[in-house]
This record gives C-alpha cells, structure tokens and sequence, in this order.
C-alpha cells in the first residue's frame, strides 16, 4: 500500500510540475510570432486615401477605435474621437474579461515603428511583444495584402492626436494564460483582381470580418460549419440581437435577394436624406455599422454578393431580436 500511494505521489508530482511548466511557458515564451519587422511606408496620397477607405468602409477599424452613438440605429460613428479609443468589450457582452480598444492616433502610437504597427494589426502582438485579445481581428488581417495593410498604417499615421489614455485590458482565467496561444504568423496574400468577382469578393469577406459576426460562435472562436449562417449574439441592456443568416438559402437567408437589393441594403445609410433614427426607451439595436459599410464603393459590394452567392447555403432560421422577460 505504501509503495502504491508513493507511485501516486510522484504521478501527482510529476503532474503538477508539467502543468507549471506549460503555465511557465505559455506566460513567457509565448506569444512567438518573430520580430516587428523594419519597415518604411511612405505616405502618400494615394495611400492614405486608400487606407482612409479601407478603415471606415471596409475593415471599419474606426468602428472599434472612435466612439458610436448607439441612441441611434446602427450605432453611427461621432466625429468627437476619430481613432481615440476607449469602447468597451466585457463581461456584459459575453465577453471573457473587460477590453478597450485603444488610442491608434498619434498621441498612442508615435513611438511605435511601422514595423510594430504591421506586427500588431497582422499577428495579434503589441510593441512590448503582449497578445492582443482576438476582438481585434488581426487573424483576417494577417490574410490580407500587405499593401493593403501599408495603406491603413498610412492613414492611421495621419490622424489627428486624441490625448486619451484608455484604462489597461482585463483577461479572465483562463483566457488571461490563453490569450498568449491566439496570436499567429501573418499569412498574407495578393488582392484578387476585381474582375474575378468571387474571389475578390472572398478577399473583401475575410476584410470586412463577415465571417466574424454571421456565424455561430463558441467562447468568441467561430464553430466550423456555421459560417454566414448568423447566430453570434450581442448582449444589449434588455435583451440580446443575433446576426442573421447571409447564405443564399431560400427560406431563412438572402437567396431570393438580387444583387440590386443587396446593394442598396447598404447604400441606403448613405443617400442625402437618411438620418439615423433616434431608438425608442427600452429598444435594442443593430450592432451592424451600416453607415460605416455603405461607403463601400458598388464594386466592392457587388463582389461580396457574387462570393455569397457560391457559398453552400445554410438552413438556419435566426430570431434576430430577443427582449429580456420582465
């Protein structure tokens, strides 16, 4: 008995000593996605505008990174903190701990390389080399040309300074020793040419985080098999919005949409005389950024609808607004 309750105290200890060390390695040897590269980017015109477009319309980093009036439908972007910072992500959205967007201006980011900068929006790794918590989508930016990424450095060099300091990040246990497995090497790729509309449109998919948001999700990842078939929910005070199935499926998608329909879901948030509505006391609202996604050009958007439209499509029925009982 003796010999048999010692065998089970060093499995024990050998045990407890293999989950320190994983502990050990994962708090400090990981995230390991290599140096910030030494980079340059000149800003030119023609750059900044392209990022200028691509961080409003398209990867809507200004979403997360300025402030969103959400007394009004969608949510429309002030114009008081452009890349300011400081929107919350926390428990009450269903989130693993509470995380603020920080300040991208220059007041933040002036002594940060644009090799550190790359590193950060590309592989998911600030400049002191810590993991960024994938709300940040650097795992779909790290898919994306890296001339495209230039542009968006290139315009965010080019921001007014906000001079805000946005309070540290707060990971629960676990994800506070997991948050350093999530970063990953940028794979980046080649921006298809427009005129191959299906995949130029997946290009632009991965951009604009569709995936992301209309899919069903577990503890933040994204469930294989549930892509574009909506059903990730947004915790609201009231209730909960879940987004909606964007598959061609007849009965619960978009498939009896044309592509003139589709387009103008989204242009209408930009015609001369649309006003974002006021919400009623109690109503919950889209999470959706239709003033930020209608900029996109028509192409972009015809492309997107032509990629939609040879994706298998996905029999799921979605209740897209559910209000707490009272």
């Amino acid at each position: 008995m003796k010999k048999a309750l010692k065998v089970i105290g060093i499995i024990l200890l050998v045990i407890i000593i293999g989950i320190a060390a994983t502990g050990t390695y994962v708090k400090t040897a990981l995230p390991n996605v290599g140096e910030a590269p030494t980079i340059k980017i000149d800003r030119t015109p023609e750059r900044v505008e392209r990022g200028r477009y691509l961080a409003h319309h398209v990867a809507v980093c200004m979403d997360c990174h300025s402030s969103r009036d959400w007394s009004k439908f969608g949510g429309p972007m002030t114009a008081d903190n452009l890349g300011g910072g400081g929107e919350p992500f926390n428990k009450d959205m269903g989130f693993p701990g509470t995380f603020y967007a920080p300040n991208i201006t220059p007041y933040k980011l002036g002594s940060w390389t644009d090799g550190e900068i790359f590193r950060a929006v590309t592989t998911g790794v600030n400049k002191d080399g810590k993991a960024l918590f994938p709300i940040m989508g650097y795992h779909r930016f790290g898919r994306m040309d890296e001339e495209d990424i230039y542009a968006i450095i290139a315009y965010i060099r080019s921001l007014a300074p906000i001079a805000k300091d946005i309070p540290a990040s707060v990971a629960d246990f676990p994800v506070n020793f997991l948050i350093n497995t999530m970063p990953a090497k940028a794979e980046l790729s080649k921006r298809p040419d427009p005129a191959d509309q299906v995949a130029y449109g997946k290009y632009m998919i991965n951009a604009t985080g569709c995936i992301d948001c209309h899919s069903k999700t577990d503890k933040g990842a994204v469930i294989a098999g549930t892509e574009l078939g909506g059903g990730m929910e947004f915790r609201q005070p009231g209730g909960a919005v879940t987004s909606p199935n964007i598959t061609f499926d007849k009965e619960t998608g978009i498939g009896d949409w044309t592509k003139e329909v589709f387009v103008q879901k989204f242009k209408t948030y930009t015609d001369s005389g649309f006003i974002p509505r006021k919400l009623n006391p109690g109503e919950l609202n889209s999470p959706m950024p239709w003033s930020m996604y209608a900029g996109m050009t028509t192409t972009d958007l015809e492309a997107i609808y032509a990629y939609l439209k040879s994706v298998t499509p996905i029999k799921h029925q979605v209740e897209r607004y559910k209000y707490d009982k009272k």
